[in-house]
């Protein structure tokens, strides 16, 4: 499975990483910045209409090269002019061809969250995320076990970090409300053949109780299934490939809502 070779690659880089930098020097680094954060990330989602994660995203495994032309910090700049409620940030740069770079010019340019899209499997991406610039990070039920996610929590907890916890199924929604995650994701998109479906999202959120952010991922390309997950109760919706090929994306944004004009 994909996920499971992005992993590995990820392994191999975070100790690339370690050899450079050593944990303790980015734990260090990340301890001394403000914790008293609020969770910017959390308090963004949280609204009584739907809220918009939109995603700065090259290329993927699945769609291949998405954004050849890929001036990162405007199309940020658009997200936040187009009223998005947080940007994602691909950093991941084997896959997805992303770059730590990427985050920290957009955290530098807008004034919304910023969520740091990678593949953690070591507590040091999280103190990374945090040196970096990033609001918050995505943990990944597939690649952590609950007592992992948990602990990733805690990390998180302490950097003022807030975390998107990502399930694909049924028992991964189990495992992140195990970890006590207080935002989940469902990803609409099956990891083995890359096939995706919104209503995923729909039948995993009655697991979840309304006092835990829900967000779904993955698949959304029209007013008609934003609305959908309105109606299902879904706190909010990660765009990436939608928005990446849109000319206009103040206008695609704006289309997806449902808002005339």
């Amino acid at each position: 499975m994909i996920l499971d070779t992005i992993a590995a690659a990820t392994r191999v880089r975070i100790e690339l990483k370690k050899a450079e930098v050593p944990l303790e020097k980015v734990k260090k680094t990340a301890l001394s910045m403000n914790a008293e954060t609020g969770f910017p990330f959390e308090t963004a989602i949280n609204k009584p209409d739907i809220s918009f994660i939109c995603e700065v995203k090259k290329a993927s495994p699945s769609k291949g090269m998405i954004a050849a032309d890929f001036p990162y910090i405007q199309i940020a700049g658009e997200y936040e002019t187009a009223g998005a409620d947080a940007i994602s940030v691909l950093t991941e740069p084997e896959y997805f061809l992303g770059s730590d770079d990427y985050l920290v010019q957009i955290k530098e340019a807008v004034s919304i969250p910023v969520i740091r899209k990678d593949f953690i499997v070591d507590s040091y991406q999280i103190y990374e995320a945090k040196t970096l610039g990033a609001s918050a990070v995505l943990l990944i039920c597939a690649l952590l076990n609950s007592r992992t996610i948990r602990d990733c929590l805690a990390v998180c907890d302490e950097l003022g970090l807030s975390a998107l916890v990502e399930a694909h199924d049924d028992r991964e929604v189990e495992s992140a409300l195990a970890a006590q995650a207080r935002i989940i994701g469902v990803n609409n998109r099956n990891l083995k053949d890359f096939t995706v479906d919104i209503g995923n999202s729909i039948r995993l959120r009655k697991l979840v109780p309304d006092n835990i952010l829900f967000i779904a991922e993955s698949g959304m390309k029209t007013a008609s299934d934003i609305e959908m997950l309105r109606q299902a109760k879904v706190n909010g919706v990660l765009i990436g490939e939608t928005l990446m090929r849109s000319p206009d994306k103040k206008a695609m944004l704006t289309e997806l809502r449902g808002i005339a004009g």
